[in-house]
């Protein structure tokens, strides 16, 4: 863990650099089921930009490891809280990680690139931020869609004891991809998980709706790790991933807690 203490120094150069910022609004839940919400602002070196995220606290208090989550395209750290979630925060217990909920703006695909070192800055702002925090022995990675191939890129980089993709946003080519996702075809190249797949030391989880477009790039990827994909009925969309929220947060729990 001594890896994600490189940085913390940095991070914390600026006075507020972790500013407590207007509580989130609009929740899409009945009950927070006893966790605390901390938003703040990260003021991001990395991107030159101020960015905001929210720290999830279990209600127990006490977290057993530190769990990153990152969003999909055109999300922001608040679509990850929903009922779902914080049912199964609760039902964890002690077993229950504290959440870092990362903001990766619109289509930043979570890598390094023409207007922010986005995959610096989770490595070597965000996460020690988080640890430093919490006190974390233990991090977990995982995302949604773009904030899935985020982990899927940035997992071999960090010392992790899980990485976790929901329907991870993968291309075969660079011509296959969405507008904004990469640079151009050699910023995709520098991040072709599948032509280059990395190599992981800890459990990795997949999965993907059964209608999901990408399906076909996902299973690929897949067979190359040697993982297990997980495939679901099922499109991709929210309605899916909160249909599997306890699934997704029992595996980082099983894995690091």
């Amino acid at each position: 863990m001594r890896r994600w203490l490189i940085g913390v120094a940095v991070v914390f150069t600026a006075i507020g650099v972790l500013e407590l910022v207007r509580p989130v609004h609009g929740p899409a839940y009945r009950s927070a089921n006893g966790a605390s919400l901390v938003p703040f602002t990260l003021h991001s070196r990395a991107t030159k930009r101020d960015l905001h995220e929210i720290l999830v606290l279990p209600h127990a208090g006490q977290a057993a490891f530190l769990l990153v989550l990152l969003h999909g395209r055109g999300a922001s750290p608040s679509s990850w809280l929903s009922q779902p979630f914080f049912d199964e925060l609760h039902a964890l217990g002690s077993r229950a990680p504290a959440v870092l909920l990362l903001d990766g703006g619109d289509h930043s695909y979570w890598h390094d690139r023409r207007d922010g070192r986005w995959g610096s800055m989770v490595l070597h702002e965000a996460i020690p931020a988080g640890v430093t925090r919490m006190h974390a022995t233990r991090v977990a990675i995982g995302g949604i869609s773009m904030g899935g191939f985020g982990a899927l890129d940035l997992g071999a980089r960090g010392t992790f004891c899980a990485i976790g993709a929901h329907s991870a946003a993968l291309w075969f080519t660079a011509g296959d991809t969405a507008p904004g996702a990469f640079d151009d075809a050699a910023d995709f190249a520098r991040h072709d998980l599948i032509r280059r797949p990395p190599a992981y030391r800890v459990p990795v989880w997949m999965d993907v709706g059964a209608d999901d477009p990408f399906r076909a790039a996902d299973t690929a990827l897949a067979r190359k790790l040697g993982a297990t994909l997980h495939v679901w009925p099922g499109a991709h969309d929210d309605g899916y991933w909160q249909s599997h929220m306890a699934r997704y947060l029992r595996f980082y729990a099983n894995a690091c807690g």
